[in-house]
């Protein structure tokens, strides 16, 4: 099939890759100079002026990311090469927290519960029967339950110094408005997943390096195109198929972000059939009805600044809003670079900068200058319980990838690159199916 796929991120180029690994000719069109979407390399300076390349947030990834991976290696890169591998660590400046040995799931799990510090036994416990009691449940809840529900028992030194900080990074969305559904499933396949799943995946190279460029190069080398600057706003339907820029395709595979995909299907609606335009603008109201956080990234410099290591979580609070900072200078960056996320955060962008680095100052005894805030406002949905999200399939042709769409993961770039895998599988099905109806038909 000839397959157009709008927008240029993570989802849009794992399901250009899969398009063209199952023989598809695939058009990308992507409206920014930079592949990437919301995880892309961005030109930045230092306070000296010299140039320097960062991202537009900071990301991680974690071991249980088994397609972002395997796409990875699927066009050429090496993911330990671009990555460095870590064992879970949520570890404090002061030392207290949690850090897992390197050894096989689930024991390494209970072994760094025994050994974390800063907790009493007493702590240790509550986290080990909860734990307990999580698996014993098959990692199922009631879809109404919130994270903070569902961590009800647990001690309140190991919920504020382990379940919301990796609540708020897992699924950007505060412990008591978290689904406990989705935060289940990341569990389940990090901390049970099998060897290495709950590692720390910390990217050594810009975001757009690790993945986007490499596949957009892959594509085109398959007899694919990926075009940069390219915005699309009409989309139209007639006999011969999806009409795009002066083309007819086949299927057409919508990778924007939700607010995004949702305008322009509302906008092209009224000139489809009414059948089609039902379909759209139904899957439309359903995106426009999801919620967002934001999520910042304050880039800060100082000559002397270094980590013990590659990451570190802070004591969060309202004046101190950052959970986590890394040092860039050990992910492959600029020596004295540090990166603090500041996730589910709706100050305003320069509050935001001032409160980090002061909190930089109080628990990292560092006198930082500013180089970048970056503020994504509308970062991620809301991962709330019983959320309705977008399902993969629109319309006949027509269906919509991203870490928003439907799906057992929450806004990761493992949720992006699923979801444009499995909408490149939807369209083939489709076809499938069309076909054995040709075939049988009498």
């Amino acid at each position: 099939m000839k397959i157009a796929i709008i927008g240029g991120g993570w989802a849009g180029l794992a399901a250009a890759v899969h398009a063209t690994h199952l023989g598809h000719n695939v058009h990308v069109f992507e409206a920014a100079k930079t592949l990437g979407g919301r995880a892309r390399a961005l030109d930045c300076r230092l306070p000296d002026g010299n140039p320097l390349t960062l991202d537009n947030g900071q990301h991680i990834l974690i071991g249980a990311y088994s397609d972002t991976l395997r796409l990875m290696q699927h066009v050429g890169l090496e993911p330990e090469q671009l990555l460095l591998r870590l064992p879970l660590t949520l570890s404090f400046p002061d030392g207290t927290g949690l850090r897992l040995p390197r050894w096989p799931a689930p024991l390494d799990a209970v072994a760094g519960i025994v050994r974390a510090r800063g907790w009493s036994t007493a702590d240790k416990w509550s986290l080990i029967k909860a734990v307990l009691l999580w698996q014993w449940k098959r990692f199922k809840c009631n879809a109404h339950t919130t994270v903070a529900d569902l961590c009800h028992g647990i001690s309140a030194p190991v919920f504020n110094t382990l379940i919301e900080p990796l609540c708020v990074s897992a699924l950007n969305t505060p412990a008591h408005r978290a689904s406990g559904q989705v935060f289940l499933r990341v569990l389940k396949d990090s901390l049970f997943g099998g060897h290495g799943s709950s590692n720390l995946l910390l990217p050594k190279v810009d975001l757009t390096t690790l993945f986007p460029q490499a596949a957009a190069l892959w594509v085109q080398q398959h007899s694919g195109s990926v075009i940069t600057g390219c915005r699309v706003d009409h989309i139209t339907h007639s006999p011969q198929g999806w009409n795009i820029a002066n083309q007819t395709f086949d299927a057409v595979v919508i990778a924007t972000s939700s607010s995004v995909a949702a305008q322009m299907l509302v906008t092209n609606a009224q000139r489809m059939h009414p059948d089609i335009s039902a379909s759209v603008q139904q899957w439309a109201s359903t995106a426009q009805a999801l919620q967002f956080e934001s999520i910042a990234t304050v880039y800060a410099y100082a000559s002397n600044a270094h980590l013990h290591q590659p990451m570190l979580a802070l004591h969060s609070t309202t004046e101190h809003p950052a959970q986590f900072v890394f040092d860039r200078g050990q992910l492959g960056g600029t020596d004295g670079v540090l990166a603090f996320v500041v996730s589910a955060s709706n100050a305003p962008r320069e509050v935001i900068q001032t409160q980090v680095l002061q909190q930089a100052q109080q628990q990292l005894q560092l006198a930082l200058q500013p180089i970048q805030t970056i503020v994504e406002k509308r970062a991620t949905f809301a991962c709330t319980p019983s959320l309705e999200r977008p399902q993969t399939a629109i319309a006949t042709g027509l269906v919509a990838c991203g870490d928003y769409v439907a799906g057992p993961y929450p806004a990761t770039l493992e949720g992006a690159v699923r979801s444009g895998v499995s909408a490149i599988n939807a369209i083939t099905n489709c076809l499938h199916i069309s076909a054995s109806k040709l075939k049988y038909q009498p």
